[in-house]
């Protein structure tokens, strides 16, 4: 039974989300630990794993959420329910799309995800921001409230780091991903609190 939770419930993500991996994480977040299956605080450190991991954020978030609930099949189910609804919806498209693409409301629908897109990877940045800066295990665990300087610090030389230029050229992305990933390393693992 828990196989078809994972199957329908990670459907469900990749069907109702529009915009790719980021914008599914208030959904993710939602559905996964208002079953119990991790909390919160798992989730969002896992959502920095799978952002600095190769492979769609999605896939890498499912197959995490469904090893650790039932294993190897539960991980084989939740991925395939995320990318399920991509392929059906890929389908439909390329065999409809050409003959509607350049019909005023098709125009219309796009314009309006744009928008609707742009909140949820909002919304994304405002929750992971507050979980991670607070050092709280939910969004209304005001118990465990505890504001991290560290967590700050790494967020602010990194947002500076990204937009400096070196010879007129900005720092890679995947540079940056690592810098941050050794610091955290550096200052979570090894610096006694």
């Amino acid at each position: 039974m828990i196989y078809l939770q994972l199957l329908w419930t990670f459907f469900k993500i990749g069907l109702f989300t529009i915009g790719g991996g980021h914008a599914m994480i208030p959904l993710i977040i939602s559905e996964v630990s208002d079953r119990g299956w991790l909390d919160q605080q798992i989730l969002i450190d896992f959502i920095g794993i799978a952002e600095s991991t190769p492979g769609p954020f999605a896939i890498n978030i499912a197959t995490y959420t469904g090893v650790e609930v039932a294993g190897v099949l539960g991980a084989v189910c939740a991925t395939f329910g995320v990318v399920l609804p991509s392929l059906i919806i890929i389908i439909i498209i390329a065999k409809f799309f050409s003959r509607y693409m350049n019909r005023p409301a098709v125009q219309e629908v796009f314009d309006s995800v744009s928008g609707a897109v742009s909140g949820l990877l909002l919304s994304v940045v405002i929750t992971v921001g507050i979980l991670v800066l607070f050092n709280m295990d939910g969004l209304f665990d005001t118990e465990s409230f505890a504001f991290d300087p560290i967590a700050l610090g790494l967020f602010a030389a990194m947002l500076v780091a990204g937009f400096v230029k070196i010879k007129g050229k900005r720092m890679p992305p995947i540079l940056l991903i690592v810098i941050s990933a050794g610091l955290g390393v550096l200052l979570y693992g090894f610096i006694p609190a």
